[in-house]
């Protein structure tokens, strides 16, 4: 999970022109940290979309005239917090640290976004005779990473670059890659990529979850059919064929064996109400998927989907059903995906690349909703956030994950909580739950911050070694 569990943001990138009911969905931002962040860079942004926005094909047109260009915007942050490193059921001893986490951000309207920092921990006791900075945070090429916590070009638009931490990140249709992080190895700090294009019908998004090394990478291209056989469209998107693939090289945080899965999907929006700003859509779904390397290995999926967007609640809901051979599973690169290539959950304690899953069927379901009493401002302030993904298998397995966030006092404080519970109902089942809170005062320029939760550190003998931290501490910037 890492030490700061990301409540906070889901940059939903809307792309009419492209895929319609496949919108992606860029990674949840870092922690709380970054929403607040977010709140600071686009709250008086004259690039912010209005009520009565015009539809797409006008605002683009408006965009080239205009002479207007939002002004530059920045902020300056620093926290300061103790950091304790707790053993769990007696393994390792405990490490004590002062975490000082510095950060700097601009940005300019919804273009562009550059945010750097990194927390550094500095030993006070533990250890064993360790460095006065906690080597296992910097310790490979990919840590490096971690300096750059956001950084986006292109905002909306269907041409994109986004690099950062990656949190609840889905590739389109999110058949291979679903609510997938790539720091839930606490001692694992990558900077992922995600780009996005297109042209013409075709729709592309391709990620690496690793700019620094060779990890896990994949894209996936949606085709809008409609516009091949019939020319361009009024609305565009609803009806989609699309293919995935995605490859873990198996290296770096540890090796592990090469995997590669491939994906066919096929989606028809059958309801669609409003516009861009204020809608409501239905869509129904189905694919087919497999292991390249493993005949046997494939599974097919079917469901539909409901998107709501109003001026004050976004709402994303899907429900399917799967069926799994051969060892092959929809949304195997999923929220628990960085410890199962070390050590899957349940009875076997294989890596996943060498687990047999069980044949059989799923129910997945899926809710993401924020909401805002006043009005959602370009999908950055929330009065309420939640992310739920829960998965329930035929043969008695439950996986769950989520996340919630919620704003109170006029935004003063926020609390947020989050959890991973993964092969419940199975021996062996695994679980890590984090919290934070955090209260602004004196102006709102203040706030004191506190972090708690469970950690699975992954050993070099295959196996997860259990951990706890704790965090308490204050912090200052600009954003009021």
């Amino acid at each position: 999970m890492g030490t700061h569990w990301s409540w906070a943001v889901v940059l939903l990138l809307w792309v009419p022109s492209a895929v319609g009911a496949q919108d992606p969905v860029t990674p949840e931002d870092f922690d709380a940290t970054v929403r607040r962040l977010e709140d600071a860079l686009s709250d008086d942004s004259p690039g912010e979309e209005d009520e009565g926005e015009a539809p797409p094909e006008e605002a683009s047109s408006e965009a080239v005239t205009s002479d207007s260009t939002p002004p530059m915007t920045s902020l300056l942050r620093v926290d300061t917090t103790t950091w304790t490193l707790l053993p769990r059921r007696g393994q390792g001893t405990e490490e004590g640290f002062v975490q000082l986490e510095p950060m700097v951000a601009a940005g300019r309207g919804e273009s562009f976004r550059l945010i750097l920092g990194a927390p550094v921990r500095l030993r006070l006791w533990g250890g064993d005779g360790a460095g006065f900075v906690r080597q296992e945070d910097w310790d490979e090429l990919s840590d490096w990473g971690q300096v750059v916590r956001l950084f986006m070009v292109g905002g909306d638009t269907p041409n994109s670059v986004w690099l950062g931490m990656m949190e609840g990140y889905s590739l389109l249709s999110g058949h291979l890659v679903r609510r997938y992080g790539n720091r839930v190895n606490p001692d694992y700090h990558p900077a992922g990529v995600i780009a996005t294009g297109a042209l013409g019908p075709v729709y592309a998004e391709a990620f690496a979850s690793d700019v620094l090394s060779a990890r896990l990478t994949g894209a996936e291209v949606a085709l809008d059919v409609q516009h091949v056989l019939f020319g361009r469209p009024p609305v565009s998107g609803r009806y989609t064929l699309a293919v995935s693939a995605v490859h873990d090289w198996g290296r770096v945080g540890g090796a592990s064996r090469p995997m590669t899965l491939a994906h066919l999907d096929a989606t028809a929006v059958v309801l669609r109400r409003g516009r861009k700003d204020k809608r409501v859509e239905a869509h129904l779904l189905g694919g087919w998927g497999g292991r390249l390397g493993e005949g046997n290995a494939w599974g097919a999926v079917a469901g539909f989907g409901v998107d709501v967007l109003t001026a004050t609640v976004d709402l994303r809901a899907r429900l399917e059903a799967r069926l799994q051979r051969g060892g092959f599973r929809q949304g195997a690169f999923g929220p628990d995906y960085e410890l199962a290539r070390f050590l899957v959950a349940g009875p076997t304690a294989v890596p996943l690349a060498e687990a047999s899953f069980p044949e059989g069927t799923s129910a997945f379901g899926e809710v993401i909703l924020s909401w805002d009493a006043v009005r959602l401002s370009g999908m950055r302030q929330r009065h309420l956030f939640l992310s739920l993904g829960v998965e329930a298998f035929s043969w008695g397995r439950l996986d769950v994950d989520g996340r919630a966030e919620v704003q109170l006092f006029h935004r003063n404080l926020t609390v947020g909580v989050g959890g991973l519970a993964t092969a419940m109902g199975q021996p062996g089942a695994r679980y890590v739950v984090s919290g934070e809170a955090r209260w602004r005062f004196l102006g709102g320029n203040l706030y004191a911050l506190g972090q708690g939760g469970t950690l699975l550190f992954p050993t070099g003998t295959g196996t997860l070694r259990p951990g706890a931290f704790a965090a308490v501490g204050l912090g200052v910037d600009n954003a009021r």
